[in-house]
């Protein structure tokens, strides 16, 4: 079997070419994403080639079917003359009320355990009262806007030195980001894979990947876990995670309660 060449995006945006990229990228044939779609693979050729338009409902199901980001599709349907189906609005847009309201209910609700949101390219959106006590002590430079989780995670400046488990950590992380890469081609993810390379885990990894964090004399243990909003419109919602810690051991749970208690106190 021959292997598939894959192009850079194209420089401008041509609709064609952005389906030839997509498709490319996903490492499907133009029969294999004819038959996804239900349509000849003739039609799809004229497509990618400009001799063919695809109309609005054309352009629907081809990002779907190559899992386009909701990002890149607008980027589809501006190329071919049509407006957008999804929006990109603010996260301060009173439109995204009810995003910021249910945002604040997570990270408030999530205490006395550290919790933040990150958007696509894993800059800091907002925090909760226990994820800043942690970072409290950090230089003054690391934490001003904006704040890249990644960075701030391995930066020998930042919370690396505390990681416990610093390989193992960063091999999770990268792989992540890797893997986030392939779908989105975001350059912010890109620069990120430039400046820390993907590590392979020494040993054999846990079945959860737990990060072990030195906080004063303590070390606290953390499983994480990812929520996103269902089905968005919009594509900073649809960018948005958020990644809340939670206690790997008892102990842990124990030193979380009590700095919380301290805090208000």
């Amino acid at each position: 079997m021959g292997t598939m060449t894959l192009e850079a995006p194209p420089a401008r945006d041509d609709v064609g070419a952005l389906v030839r990229h997509w498709r490319q990228r996903r490492r499907l044939s133009q029969q294999a994403l004819s038959d996804r779609c239900g349509v000849s693979t003739r039609h799809l050729s004229c497509i990618e080639t400009g001799k063919a338009q695809p109309s609005p409902a054309m352009i629907g199901q081809l990002s779907e079917a190559l899992d386009v980001p909701l990002r890149e599709q607008r980027r589809l349907f501006t190329a071919a003359g049509f407006v957008p189906e999804t929006t990109e609005l603010p996260l301060g847009s009173p439109a995204l009320a009810q995003v910021n309201d249910a945002l604040e209910l997570i990270l408030a609700g999530h205490e006395p355990y550290p919790a933040l949101v990150i958007d696509g390219g894993w800059d800091l959106v907002a925090a909760n009262d226990a994820a800043y006590r942690l970072l409290a002590d950090l230089p003054a430079d690391l934490l001003e806007p904006p704040v890249n989780v990644v960075r701030l995670s391995l930066d020998p400046r930042g919370l690396a030195p505390r990681i416990l488990n610093l390989a193992e950590w960063q091999a999770g992380i990268m792989a992540r980001i890797h893997h986030e890469h392939e779908t989105s081609r975001d350059s912010r993810l890109a620069a990120l894979l430039d400046e820390f390379p993907t590590r392979t885990s020494p040993g054999q990894p846990d079945i959860v990947l737990t990060v072990r964090l030195r906080a004063g004399e303590e070390v606290l243990s953390f499983v994480t876990t990812t929520t996103v909003f269902g089905t968005p419109r919009d594509v900073t919602v649809a960018e948005l995670a958020i990644e809340a810690l939670y206690p790997a051991d008892a102990r842990t749970r124990d030193q979380l309660v009590a700095l919380a208690s301290a805090a208000s106190a």
